[in-house]
């Protein structure tokens, strides 16, 4: 790719080589390894975008997911791609997102921002990641009655804590494992569905199915756009690349095209295998696995359950254990991104100190990796014991929390393409959107609106449905756990963010000295 800078005829500050933050995170950056290679990066960006936690909730909701992926592949995951790429490139300093922002807004905003994307990770590894891994368990091995599932809930936790403490060389193998333990399990699904297919034949699809409609974007549009981010990931640990400016771009094109056959294949297997009635939010993928492995050895009963024998049993276990790793990894993976975003805010004013420091043993932010890890083993405990054990509504609430964090600071970030383009146009550009001024408005207006839509309908589900014509009713897109009790959700959603943001705001008080200090 050659180099592209934006030009313009009046004066402005210098491009930013390496953004002027405190004197405290200049005595952090001494201590990163640079250890990342673009292969690693491409690994990297292929565990964050295929997040297994949320293809039963996009199988749930019939064809017309796949019609809607392929929409919003066009309109948010290629100017999602072409932004972040052109920012990664041009700025490509640790903390990523945090330094755009706080580049482009200053730094208060960057940092409530940045609160928001780092505590979408604790909350999501806490919810719904942990919920399915559980569920995950008790559906292939054993079950987890009482104090047992909170114990194996803070193992699955904790083991990730330990694993994104790591320094970066020893840490990189984590991304790489989920990459590839993904690949082989949905691609060992695939391949078992076929092999179902050819045995018991397959549900069909009437084309009609496939027509998308308001009511299903409404219902969609959180999950596949979530399914759709991370690509700013990698830049948050740039400073750790050999060569960030070539490998980000990249590795955005080459794990985008990848994580979309990662996502269609599996999706259209569920809808092939399971009847529209049987596929679950929190249970479809794991049902769709155990009735697909029954070609091994194993038998499904007229009233739709599975039973597992033989080679059926050995390998649905192995699947499961592959599908729980999936997960940690996942979690563990946008740790690694998110947690040192949040080091460098700390360290540069916008936070406590004390959490912006880096680890001379390892490299890496520990403080906010073990603070993540304690705030995720609050939320599993609080979750469990108000949900009283339901997991279909503590995932629901978990992952629309998760989702509504970090889309709300999107809708902050992605603006920075522009607010920069204008700021520093003689920064050198290894990549830019294609179409100059135009180019760059286009892409961020359509990531920006997408995001800020789906923070409305997370909130309300079903916005907008039955107006002006458009079928079917609001009350019918609440997640069926929360059936009938749209106050609870609601609540469930804006309680936390209300929270969240009262923490911003003591982080950008503690982080008082810091600035004094600065200026």
């Amino acid at each position: 790719m050659t180099q592209a800078p934006v030009t313009s005829s009046r004066a402005h500050e210098p491009a930013p080589e390496t953004p002027d933050l405190s004197e405290g995170w200049d005595e952090q950056r001494g201590r990163l390894r640079k250890e990342l290679r673009r292969f690693d990066v491409l690994l990297f960006l292929i565990c964050t975008l295929v997040g297994l936690d949320t293809i039963g909730s996009v199988a749930a909701q019939g064809p017309q997911g796949l019609t809607w992926m392929a929409i919003l592949a066009l309109f948010f995951f290629l100017p999602y791609g072409l932004l972040v790429a052109e920012l990664g490139s041009a700025f490509p300093v640790q903390g990523g997102p945090y330094v755009w922002t706080r580049l482009a807004f200053g730094r208060l905003t960057a940092g409530l921002n940045q609160i928001l994307y780092w505590i979408s990770n604790p909350v999501w590894v806490g919810g719904s990641l942990c919920i399915i891994a559980l569920t995950t368990w008790e559906e292939f091995f054993t079950p987890l009655p009482g104090l047992w599932k909170y114990a194996a809930g803070l193992v699955f936790i904790w083991g990730g804590a330990l694993a994104v403490v790591q320094s970066v060389r020893v840490g990189k193998w984590v991304p790489i494992a989920g990459a590839i333990a993904r690949i082989v399990l949905l691609g060992f699904f695939l391949v078992s569905v076929v092999v179902f297919a050819l045995q018991n034949g397959v549900h069909a699809l009437p084309a009609s199915e496939f027509t998308p409609t308001y009511a299903g974007f409404v219902a969609l549009v959180p999950v596949l756009i979530f399914n759709y981010v991370g690509f700013e990931l990698p830049s948050s640990a740039a400073e750790e690349m050999r060569n960030p400016r070539r490998d980000i771009p990249l590795a955005i094109l080459r794990s985008g095209l990848a994580s979309l056959l990662l996502y269609g294949g599996p999706i259209l297997g569920i809808l092939f295998v399971l009847p529209s009635e049987r596929i679950g939010s929190l249970g479809g993928f794991i049902d769709a696995c155990k009735a697909v492995f029954t070609v091994y050895g194993g038998s499904i009963a007229a009233d739709g359950t599975v039973t597992l024998t033989g080679a059926g049993a050995v390998l649905g276990g192995i699947a499961a254990a592959g599908l729980i790793i999936g997960l940690l990894t996942s979690g563990v993976t946008w740790a690694m991104g998110a947690h040192r975003a949040q080091a460098v805010a700390c360290a540069d004013g916008a936070g406590p100190a004390w959490l912006g420091t880096i680890s001379e043993k390892h490299g890496t932010p520990v403080r906010v990796n073990l603070l993540s890890a304690v705030l995720a083993s609050i939320l599993l405990v609080v979750a469990l014991n108000l949900t009283e054990g339901d997991g279909e509504k503590y995932f629901a609430a978990g992952l629309g929390l998760t989702i509504c964090t970090t889309f709300i600071s999107y809708v902050i970030t992605f603006p920075s393409l522009l607010a920069l383009r204008r700021k520093y146009p003689d920064t050198p550009r290894p990549y830019a959107v294609p179409g100059g001024r135009a180019g760059a408005w286009t892409v961020t207006v359509l990531a920006t609106c997408l995001v800020a839509f789906t923070v409305v309908v997370l909130i309300w589900p079903g916005f907008g449905v039955g107006w002006f014509g458009t079928e079917g009713s609001a009350a019918d897109s609440l997640p069926e756990a929360f059936a009938g009790q749209r106050l609870a959700y609601t609540l469930s959603q804006v309680v936390p963010l209300l929270v969240i943001a009262a923490i911003g705001l003591v982080f950008y008080a503690m982080g008082a000295k810091t600035r004094r200090t600065k200026n």
